[in-house]
């Protein structure tokens, strides 16, 4: 189907084939090869100095005045004024270039090279006087840039956040401060990468395509793979690949890994995230502890010179040592009951009298779960440990070392969400077994997040895995603290949505 055009889209395609008549190339392939940036301009530059400038970048404002005009030109770096003298980019009588190209025919959005000389305009803004002028890449939509009403007033603003999710490339140009969040985030994974490579432990790559999902309780999305006829799962965990590593003899080896979980969407939640998972050989979930608020306080400092981040309404400070709870004592300290006693029946019945919803299908680990999730996790706002979990709620951890019927497991919670999960991992392959077997026993129950048994993971395990420490911890969700954005989509590039109605016709 022939997309139908605008008004303003026909003029753009006139104005293209009227720069081909011109013998003008909208869309060169030479090179032009950019010395500086705008930002970079700004902190050079010295009034008085000469400095000679090659830049490109899209042409965002004009303010045409017969001979001469300024603009605005947007590169990666930011925004800088340009001023375009005909005199000065035409040569001769041929005042072309001018006259027709840069007054009629380039419009807002259309990416440009120039070169020239950086002056301070009478007004002290640092601006770039034009020599030479090249069109690189003529647009044919027009940017959603906002308007400003004579009072100013802002409308019209490329706000609405399904259009920005969608068109996260315009969202790019037009939402300059969007910008930030990404670049957080990659200096984020950064800070961790160093911090983790200064401990020497090797950085890894294990399967997404896994003939058996596991390491986390999820419901998977499912393939089929032609040749070898057979069913594939995108990996809902690394964990116990990992772990086969550790196996192998790599005492310390951690992932930045994809996952995919065929699960609810909300504002914490994306099908496809990013983990980051270690394991590190001989260590237990008290060192991991340790580890984590060391790490995560880094991080802080590289983005912000400081350990204090502020989130919405909140003062979030990672400073070391964080604030840490017991399951049982968080659930007691926030509802005033003590259910480390209970039975299923009984912790089932405690469940609905808090207003937690239940079903036929929790075992009692999944009821503690939702309490918690319920009950607590909400009101966790400084970074805090929550420990000790029972152990139908976590079949790849190690048996407490002092109490019975819990496990030596750790979750992060800060700002009311969990942002990472830690073990000291079960390395006994026939408790293991066990522990995979009462999964099963919950799948048949209707769990559809309960684990399937893994035999060859468990054959790797009974080769012998050395005591360790794992660690699984949320990309996104720390993104999202430490750039204060309110949903989980503001920290994707290209978060997951439903199908656009009409297609991209819009």
């Amino acid at each position: 189907m022939t997309r139908v055009l605008s008004e303003q889209e026909l003029v753009r395609r006139e104005s293209l084939q009227k720069l081909r008549d011109l013998g003008v190339d909208p869309y060169p392939a030479d090179l032009f090869d950019v010395n500086i940036t705008s930002k970079q301009i700004k902190e050079k530059y010295k009034e008085g100095e000469e400095l000679n400038v090659v830049l490109a970048g899209r042409l965002m404002s004009r303010r045409i005045m017969g001979k001469a005009s300024f603009a605005e030109l947007q590169d990666a770096d930011g925004k800088i004024q340009i001023y375009v003298n005909r005199d000065e980019i035409c040569e001769g009588e041929d005042k072309t270039m001018y006259n027709t190209v840069f007054k009629k025919l380039l419009d807002i959005g259309d990416i440009i090279g120039v070169k020239g000389t950086v002056f301070t305009t009478k007004v002290g803004e640092t601006s770039v006087k034009v020599k030479e002028l090249k069109v690189l890449t003529k647009s044919l939509r027009p940017l959603p840039l906002p308007k400003v009403d004579a009072d100013g007033t802002i409308h019209d603003a490329f706000t609405d956040p399904e259009k920005r999710y969608r068109q996260r490339y315009v969202d790019l140009v037009v939402n300059l401060e969007v910008k930030d969040a990404f670049i957080k985030r990659t200096k984020l994974t950064n800070s961790m990468r160093e911090f983790l490579n200064k401990k020497e432990y090797l950085e890894v790559e294990t399967p997404i395509l896994q003939p058996l999902y596991g390491g986390a309780a999820a419901r998977p999305f499912k393939t089929h793979h032609n040749t070898l006829d057979m069913e594939l799962y995108l990996r809902i965990a690394n964990e116990l690949y990992l772990k086969r590593l550790v196996v192998g003899g790599f005492d310390g080896v951690y992932e930045f890994s994809k996952d995919f979980r065929n699960e609810g969407m909300s504002r914490f939640h994306n099908p496809e995230f990013t983990q980051m998972e270690l394991y590190v050989a001989y260590k237990d979930y008290a060192w991991m502890m340790d580890l984590v608020e060391e790490m995560v306080e880094k991080i802080a400092m590289d983005l912000h010179r400081k350990t204090e981040v502020q989130v919405g309404d909140n003062l979030i400070n990672f400073q070391r040592p964080w604030k840490r709870y017991t399951m049982y004592e968080a659930i007691e300290h926030f509802t005033g009951i003590d259910i480390s006693k209970m039975d299923e029946a009984t912790m089932a019945e405690t469940a609905k009298k808090l207003g937690v919803e239940v079903d036929k299908s929790m075992g009692r680990g999944k009821l503690i779960d939702e309490i918690f999730g319920e009950k607590c996790e909400g009101q966790l706002i400084q970074p805090t440990f929550i420990t000790d979990y029972p152990v139908e709620m976590s079949p790849l951890a190690k048996k407490h070392r002092e109490h019975e019927g819990l496990v030596e497991r750790f979750e992060a919670i800060c700002n009311g969400k969990e942002i990472c999960n830690a073990f000291s991992e079960l390395n006994d392959p026939i408790d293991q077994r066990a522990r995979f077997e009462e999964q099963l026993e919950l799948g048949k129950r209707g769990d559809d997040e309960a684990m399937l048994l893994d035999e060859d993971f468990l054959r790797a395990i009974e080769y012998g895995m050395p005591p360790t420490a794992g660690l699984g911890i949320g990309i996104d969700r720390l993104s999202m603290i430490m750039t204060n954005s309110n949903s989980i989509q503001d920290v994707l590039f290209f978060p997951q949505m439903k199908a656009e109605k009409g297609g991209a016709e819009e």
